[in-house]
């Protein structure tokens, strides 16, 4: 059977070899690092997580956990290792980033049916192919996708968070929980008063930032992932009904409800390392350290690494592919990760997951799959490629999406009712398939 070229080996490229592997099909994995590398990453391990450690909720109460069983239910590979790598984040499933991507690429270079391929693919190579090159596609490849998709891409901005030493935290102000209470209390929390809120915002809206190049300046970023600068620019209080509201985090040493509260989330298995919970940012670097160094607990805060922004490609999905991630226009070629437009690492997982198998079915002469939206990963792979979309933009798993569930009038804003509607009807529509 003919073999499949899989490029990236990113969290989608990753988990697209390992499906088509345990197939008994080869693969071919193009990853350019480290002889190029993207200006993210950090080292030259496959599914490195570049921002945050965390996959999202694990529960199957918020759409992202209900992603995540669909893909322990389809047989996901990358899930099982991010379940295996996880650290304490309350109701979320984090990772240490550093043994999960370890895990995953001894994995790969163990594989029999999988010949890793160090350099830069610079052109659609022939034959079935997954271009899973992920937001950082290269100049080169990223112009040859253009060229076979005859549309311009479209470009976003992902801003990273500051990772910080737990050692170099002021517990005396600093204290841990989970919002509500819910798991444990796996977050460090650094309160504020109104006066220390609005000495942090006038250092934040007043601080320098990096200066973007001049083709970055027209810059799309995307909602769910906005550097904190550009949300406190729309206004004072933002940030407290954001990253740093309050409510549900309570420290019982004093039983008393901050004006703002700043959580830090585990960031590897040694518990030594945090990092700020929705502080992506692009300031400058003394600027950063003046403004964590204005927190509560943080003011001798040792950082180990500080955020930075870098830009994110993508392809225009409705006018390009097909609902199974296959190309409009070219049956041999499938697309997979966040340069399809789906925002977030487990739906590259996800979406990785679906093109292997569906690259496996197309070489096998069967009907690729096509998700239905009572499922999350169909609604999100319905959605990405409705060629409707005018103005096509990122996105990830959500329950707006989904196709809605009826509810009793009286029931209509019951929200935990109907993620377990929604849940429950997905669940069995997979498992009656398999």
């Amino acid at each position: 059977m003919e073999k499949v070229n899989v490029i990236g080996a990113g969290l989608a490229g990753s988990e697209a070899a390992l499906q088509l592997s345990k197939r008994g099909i080869k693969v071919d994995l193009y990853e350019m690092r480290p002889n190029k590398s993207t200006g993210a990453h950090k080292t030259d391990k496959f599914a490195e997580f570049v921002c945050s450690n965390s996959l999202g909720a694990s529960d199957c109460s918020n759409a992202s956990g209900l992603l995540k069983k669909e893909m322990e239910l389809l047989g996901g590979e990358l899930i099982t290792i991010a379940r295996e790598s996880s650290v304490p984040a309350g109701n979320a499933l984090a990772i240490d980033r550093d043994l999960f991507s370890s895990r995953v690429t001894e994995r790969i270079s163990n594989d029999p049916n999988i010949n890793v391929i160090r350099k830069e693919i610079e052109n659609i190579p022939d034959g079935c192919t997954i271009i899973a090159s992920g937001p950082l596609t290269s100049d080169k490849l990223a112009n040859s996708i253009k060229d076979f998709t005859k549309s311009e891409h479209l470009h976003f901005f992902d801003a990273i968070a500051p990772i910080v030493e737990k050692d170099s935290i002021n517990f005396d102000k600093a204290f841990w929980a989970s919002r509500y209470d819910k798991g444990e209390a796996s977050y460090i929390n650094c309160p504020m008063n109104k006066a220390e809120y609005e000495k942090f915002y006038e250092i934040l809206i007043n601080a320098p930032r990096i200066e973007l190049k001049e083709f970055e300046k027209n810059a799309k970023f995307f909602e769910s992932c906005l550097p904190i600068e550009v949300l406190a620019s729309r206004g004072v209080d933002t940030l407290r009904f954001g990253p740093m509201k309050p409510v549900g985090l309570v420290d019982k040493r004093t039983g008393i409800e901050n004006y703002a509260v700043v959580q830090l989330r585990q960031d590897n298995s040694a518990r030594t390392l945090y990092n700020l919970v929705g502080f992506q940012t692009n300031l400058k670097w003394a600027s950063q350290k003046e403004l964590l160094q204005s927190i509560p607990g943080l003011e001798h805060v040792n950082i180990v690494r500080y955020g930075v922004m870098h830009r994110n490609t993508f392809i225009n999905s409705p006018k390009v592919l097909n609902a199974s991630l296959q190309a409009r226009y070219r049956a041999d070629l499938f697309f997979a990760g966040q340069i399809t437009g789906t925002e977030g690492y487990t739906e590259s997982i996800a979406t990785g997951m679906l093109a292997g198998i569906n690259a496996f079915n197309y070489l096998s002469g069967k009907e690729l799959v096509v998700l239905p939206k009572i499922t999350m990963l169909g609604a999100l792979t319905q959605y990405i490629s409705d060629i409707e979309h005018e103005k096509f933009q990122p996105i990830n798993s959500n329950w707006g999406i989904v196709e809605p569930v009826v509810l009793p009038k009286k029931e209509r804003k019951n929200k935990k009712l109907k993620a377990e509607l929604i849940t429950e009807r997905s669940i069995n529509y997979i498992v009656s398939c398999k």
